[in-house]
């Protein structure tokens, strides 16, 4: 790891940490002399200045200071963080909902607490890092099936017999490295076929997806048979936290048996003053969503009609597959000199082991501002199509 990272770091920038001297603007930023346009964020509906998120946190940051300096079992639950519980509650229409400090924390905090020595969890093999360390927390059979293959899922299912009933599958909402949607509807007639419980990771899929913004399990019109939902508040609603729902009337026992839950500080006053404004905008403003759906379709299609090999559909993740790793951080840096930010992704986190660049939309982006990534692109064109043929 030390020599692939050595290797990795003889460009001009560091490829494992971009130094961001300055946030103009939710999609507007200062890396070093270049002035960049933030392609590669998850702001999704760009409400992280949004006047109404700003002046909410203000205001916690004044009457409530700046921590809590405890955890939510202890002196770490103001009212503002149950407020936001019940406003949860009643946004994804489920009886509770627990809220944490992140959403890494919160994957971590359900399903380790859940998924014991004695379970099975099947797992999507492109799942988030946070999936796999919770199935490591809680000690569980961990069975991966192939990603987006729900007959892989089905084989693997029947193969356990009786135990399929109590399994855990876990899937996510949109996956993050290459943008594309699990195949839920086939995942849920599998369940009530062959038992199961089933949660879903809705963490880049919320406020994108559904008439409302609640993810890919209202899009589909599936919500009724997803036991669990988590995510994240550092996404479309521009701060941090997490989150996990359900109807179950047991959910609340996981505030006695999370470990995260219990030994980690709560979120500050002021983020859950900026995430209750955040979740009112998605509420109100549908517009949000419309936008960032329009600007996400401009980005693939004008990508696409360059000859990059990007995800398999439209989707607020734009991801464009390149060649080897010392390739990708080339692109990645030329793109920056040519006023674009994107996300570098190296090998170990991508599929099927190539480094790629991850571009990532928002409602705040201007019509203008995504013809200005796609130039960028068209200017880089040719040497990715080199090392896409290497590949």
């Amino acid at each position: 790891m030390a020599q692939a990272r050595a290797d990795l770091m003889q460009g001009r920038l560091n490829p494992f940490g971009t130094r961001i001297d300055e946030i103009l603007s939710p999609t507007e930023g200062r890396i070093g002399d270049h002035r960049v346009i933030l392609a590669g964020t998850n702001n999704y509906l760009g409400l992280t200045f949004d006047p109404d998120c700003i002046q909410a946190a203000q205001q916690a940051l004044e009457d409530q200071g700046t921590g809590t300096t405890g955890s939510r079992m202890a002196n770490g639950s103001y009212g503002s963080h149950m407020a936001l519980e019940a406003e949860l509650a009643d946004f994804f229409a489920r009886r509770s909902v627990i809220v944490f400090s992140t959403g890494y924390m919160g994957n971590l905090g359900v399903i380790g607490a859940l998924a014991g020595p004695e379970d099975i969890v099947l797992l999507d093999a492109d799942c988030h890092a946070s999936i796999y360390d919770a199935c490591k927390l809680g000690g569980a059979q961990v069975i991966r099936f192939r990603h987006n293959d729900a007959a892989d899922l089905e084989r693997r299912m029947r193969r356990l017999g009786e135990r399929a009933r109590t399994a855990l599958i876990l899937v996510e909402g949109i996956y993050s490295m290459l943008g594309d949607q699990a195949p839920l509807r086939e995942i849920v007639e599998i369940k009530q076929r062959l038992g199961g419980y089933l949660l879903v990771d809705e963490a880049h899929s919320v406020g994108v997806l559904g008439t409302h913004g609640r993810g890919l399990a209202e899009e589909l019109g599936v919500e009724a048979e997803v036991d669990i939902v988590t995510g994240t508040f550092s996404k479309s609603l521009g701060a941090i936290g997490g989150f996990a729902a359900s109807h179950h009337p047991d959910m609340d026992l996981l505030r006695c048996a999370s470990r995260p839950y219990i030994f980690t500080a709560s979120p500050s006053p002021s983020a859950i003053a900026s995430v209750r404004a955040a979740l009112q905008a998605l509420r109100s403003r549908p517009e949000l969503r419309e936008r960032l759906w329009s600007n996400a379709r401009q980005l693939y299609r004008g990508l696409a009609a360059l000859g990059y090999r990007i995800g398999p559909q439209p989707s607020p993740i734009v991801p464009v597959l390149l060649g080897s790793p010392e390739e990708g951080v080339a692109f990645w840096e030329n793109l920056i000199e040519r006023g674009v930010y994107v996300n570098l992704v190296p090998p170990l986190a991508t599929p099927g082991g190539q480094a790629l660049v991850r571009c990532s939309v928002s409602a705040a982006h201007t019509p203008e501002q995504i013809e200005r990534i796609i130039q960028a692109f068209a200017a880089l064109r040719a040497p990715a199509a080199k090392a896409m043929a290497g590949a």
